[in-house]
C-alpha cells in the first residue's frame, strides 16, 4: 500500500497550509504515539480516556515527520508551531474529523462495505456474508470481534469497531490484499464516536436492539438513537434491516432505502421474507419470496435466530447484485462461525452448544433455538460480567431459570468486582434460587453438567463463545469454552 499526499493537500478542507509544512508528505498517521516510526505523521487529538497532545515530543522522538494536533484556546486552529524541524500544525474540532481525515489518505480504492450494526447477530452476519461471497468467487474480508481480515486469516483486534484511523487504514490494507467487500461490525461505541463517519457504506444491516451497553449509553433510548445513525447520518445506499424486532420495524417506515426482512409474510413491495422455515437437527430449510423473486435455501445451522440472520445476509448480498441462483446454490456450503452456536458432540454424551449470548435477548434465543432440537433435559451455564450493566443480571437468570431444565451459574470475565456478589446479583432474579447450582469455575461448571447429563440432554455453554480468556481484577489469565467442550467431550487426545 504505496499512498501519500502532501499535507496541503491532505489538509485542504480545513486549511490552507503555508510553506513549508504543506510540502510535507504524509504516507501513515497514528493515533498512538506509542506506534510512532520515522517517517509516520502523529495525530494528536483530545480522546476518551488520553489526551494525544500530551505525546507529541514523544513521537518526535520516535520519528515523527509532522504532527496533526487538535486546537485549543492557547493553541488556535491554522497555528504551526515548530519543535526542531517538526511543524506541528492545529486544528479546530480534528477528533470529529479523524475518519475524513484517514479517509482523505487512505480511502482509494474499491473495497465495498457492508456495514452490520444491532445487539446480536453482528459477527455471524459479517461473516456469513464474508463466506457467501467467497463461495461465489468474491473476496471478501470482516472487521469486528473476533478479529480484522479474510476468514482464514483473522488478526486480533482490540475493539468490535477500531479508532477512526485504524479503520480506514485497515480497510484500504485488506483492498490492496484483493478484497473486494469488507463486511464491518458497528458498534453503537464506534458510532457515537464517529470511528466510521465518513465510510460511504453500500449497504447496512440492522439486527435487533435488546439491552446492552446501558453503562455507556444510560437508556435504551439513546442506544437506538446510536444504532440508528448508521442509517440516518452516514453514508448508506442500501439499508436491511430485521422488521422482526419492534425497533427495526418502526426504522423501517422512516428509511427511504429501506428493504424489510422477516421471518414473516410481508405485504410492503420492498421487502424479503420467509414463507416457511423447517427446523432438524441438521440445520434448517428456508422458503422465501419478495422483491428478488423466490428460492429456497438448506442451510446447517441451528435455531430461528439464525435463519433471522441468514435471511438479513441474504437480502444484502441481493441487493448488492449478486446471484440469487449462486446464493442458493452454495448456502449449503455456510458452517457456523466460531463460538456461535457452535455444536461439540461425541457419541454417548449430551451435546455441548458454545454461544458467545451475553445479553438477556441473546440468551433467550439460544435457549428457544437449542429446545427445538433438544430431546432430552436443556442445561444452560452462564455468568454475567463484572464493571457492567448490573440490571441485565437478575433478568438473565430469570431467563435461564424459566427456560432451561437445570441452570448453573459461572464466572464471565469478573473484572474488579466480586464474583460472589455479581453471583448474589443473579440469584435475585430466580423464583427458586436454590434450584441453580453456582460453581465460578467454568471448566469445573461444565464438567459438572457433562457427568450429571443424559446423552439426549444438550448443554448450553454461554457467554464468552470465541474468547480464549478471563478477565480478573489483575490479570487476563487463559481460558476457552471451546477447549473445555473439546477436552471434557474426549473430542482431543
Amino acid at each position: 500500500m504505496s499512498l501519500s499526499l502532501t499535507m496541503k493537500m491532505l489538509l485542504a478542507p480545513w486549511l490552507e497550509v503555508e510553506l513549508p509544512a504543506a510540502n510535507v508528505v504524509v504516507k501513515q498517521l497514528e493515533l498512538d504515539s506509542r506506534k510512532v516510526a520515522k517517517g509516520v505523521t502523529f495525530v494528536a487529538v483530545a480522546g476518551h480516556a488520553v489526551d494525544g497532545r500530551q505525546f507529541i515530543e514523544s513521537a518526535i522522538n520516535k520519528g515523527a515527520n509532522a504532527v496533526i494536533a487538535q486546537a485549543c484556546q492557547n493553541k488556535p486552529h491554522g497555528l504551526i508551531e515548530l519543535q526542531g524541524e517538526i511543524n506541528i500544525i492545529y486544528i479546530a474540532g480534528l477528533t470529529e474529523l479523524l475518519s475524513e481525515l484517514a479517509g482523505r489518505l487512505y480511502g482509494q480504492h474499491n473495497n465495498q462495505l457492508i456495514g452490520v450494526t444491532g445487539t446480536n447477530g453482528k459477527t455471524t452476519i459479517t461473516q456469513l456474508i464474508a463466506q457467501w461471497l467467497e463461495l461465489v468467487d468474491c473476496r471478501s474480508a470482516v472487521m469486528g470481534t473476533t478479529g480484522n481480515g479474510f476468514l482464514n486469516d483473522l488478526q486480533p483486534a482490540a475493539n468490535t469497531t477500531g479508532n477512526a484511523v485504524d479503520v480506514q487504514r485497515t480497510i484500504a490494507e485488506l483492498a490492496d490484499q484483493g478484497a473486494q467487500y469488507t463486511a464491518l461490525e458497528v458498534s453503537s461505541h464506534g458510532l457515537v464516536q464517529g470511528r466510521v463517519k465518513a465510510l460511504p457504506f453500500s449497504a447496512g444491516v440492522f439486527t435487533n436492539l435488546s439491552r446492552d451497553h446501558l453503562d455507556y449509553h444510560g437508556t435504551m433510548e439513546a442506544y437506538a438513537e446510536a444504532k440508528l445513525t448508521l442509517f440516518n447520518q452516514h453514508v448508506c445506499q442500501q439499508a436491511i434491516i430485521n422488521v422482526d424486532d419492534a425497533v427495526g420495524d418502526r426504522w423501517a417506515s422512516k428509511l427511504e432505502n429501506a428493504i424489510a426482512v422477516s421471518l414473516h409474510e410481508q405485504s410492503t413491495q420492498k421487502s424479503v421474507w420467509a414463507k416457511h422455515v423447517s427446523y432438524s437437527e441438521q440445520g434448517f430449510d428456508i422458503e422465501f419470496d419478495g422483491m428478488f423473486g423466490a428460492g429456497q435455501l438448506k442451510v446447517s445451522l441451528i435455531g430461528e435466530f439464525n435463519a433471522s440472520n441468514v435471511m438479513l445476509a441474504l437480502t444484502t448480498l441481493l441487493a448488492l447484485g449478486i446471484s440469487k441462483q449462486q446464493l442458493i446454490d452454495t448456502a449449503p456450503m455456510l458452517v457456523p462461525v466460531l463460538g456461535r452456536m457452535e455444536l461439540f458432540a461425541n457419541q454417548g454424551k449430551a451435546k455441548v452448544v458454545v454461544d458467545y449470548a451475553h445479553t438477556p435477548d441473546a440468551l433467550e434465543k439460544a435457549l428457544q433455538a437449542l429446545r427445538v432440537h433438544c430431546q432430552g433435559k436443556l442445561w444452560a451455564i452462564f455468568g454475567c460480567g463484572g464493571d457492567r450493566d448490573k440490571g441485565k443480571r437478575p433478568m438473565m437468570a430469570e431467563i435461564g431459570e424459566r427456560l432451561a431444565d437445570h441452570v448453573i451459574l459461572s464466572d464471565d470475565n469478573p473484572r474488579s468486582e466480586d464474583s460472589t456478589e455479581i453471583v448474589k446479583d443473579m440469584l435475585a432474579g430466580m423464583h427458586i434460587a436454590q434450584s441453580a447450582i453456582v460453581e465460578h469455575d467454568r471448566f469445573k461448571a461444565l464438567q459438572y453438567a457433562i457427568q450429571n447429563a443424559d446423552s439426549h440432554d444438550i448443554i448450553l455453554l454461554a457467554g464468552k463463545g470465541h474468547e480464549d480468556y478471563q478477565v480478573l481484577a489483575n490479570e487476563t489469565i487463559h481460558y476457552s469454552d471451546r477447549e473445555s467442550a473439546q477436552q471434557l467431550l474426549g473430542l482431543v487426545p
